[in-house]
């Protein structure tokens, strides 16, 4: 049985035209790449993620986990590749861990 996400989102026209026009585009990615690692971690360490945002083509992803943190450093090239991929290569230039 499928759970139910806290935010469920559609991204419409309407509200990628939206996002657009009021200048928050990139944080409607961010949510989108939040959703994405939800359904890729595992519960637990997707708990250990405290913020996603992007900022000038960078993706900035907040972790508390040290393990987690150092994972996604070693790990860099591996989750920018798949965001690329999922996403689109022109959406992402870098991707930073804090």
């Amino acid at each position: 049985m499928k759970k139910n996400k806290k935010r469920e989102f559609q991204s419409s026209e309407l509200v990628k035209s939206f996002a657009r026009i009021h200048g928050f585009e990139d944080k409607l990615t961010a949510f989108e790449i939040k959703d994405f690692l939800e359904d890729y971690l595992d519960e637990s360490l997707f708990m250990e993620i405290e913020s996603v945002n992007l900022h000038q083509k960078i993706i900035q992803i907040k972790i508390n986990s040290p393990l987690l943190k150092n994972d996604f450093k070693m790990r860099k090239s591996f989750y920018l590749k798949k965001f690329q991929d999922k996403f689109g290569e022109e959406k992402f230039t870098d991707l930073l861990v804090l």
